[in-house]
């Protein structure tokens, strides 16, 4: 990585939210707490190995919080944590900025010299 980026908190956010399903995860547990199940049906690609990874990714991360009834047969919850919430507002924006093509609300691009303007 380069060295001035290293504490960058803009690097840091796209590092927490690296990887093929996180994004589609956050998003949808933005909607709703959600047990495993329900989650696997929201994103039917994604193999039941690579959710139980992506999550336990995001709790280590601090982004997801995970809620273990005791019931029969137990209850896990899934759900975002006040940094996951945070994370997804900024994704939000992040969304929108991509929907318009990266223009900005000018119409302009985002991009000078070839480098992006962050």
């Amino acid at each position: 990585m380069n060295p001035m980026m290293e504490n960058c908190g803009f690097a840091a956010a796209l590092k927490a939210i690296e990887g093929k399903w996180k994004v589609d995860i956050l998003c949808e547990l933005g909607r709703a707490a959600r047990r495993f199940g329900r989650l696997r049906q929201a994103i039917p690609a994604i193999s039941e190995k690579m959710l139980a990874q992506q999550l336990r990714e995001l709790e280590a991360d601090g982004l997801v919080d995970r809620t273990v009834y005791s019931s029969l047969p137990a209850k896990v919850v899934y759900s975002l944590t006040e940094r996951g919430a945070a994370l997804n507002v900024a994704a939000a924006a992040l969304c929108a900025w991509g929907e318009a093509g990266g223009r900005g609300a000018d119409g302009s691009s985002a991009v000078v010299d070839d480098a992006v303007v962050v």
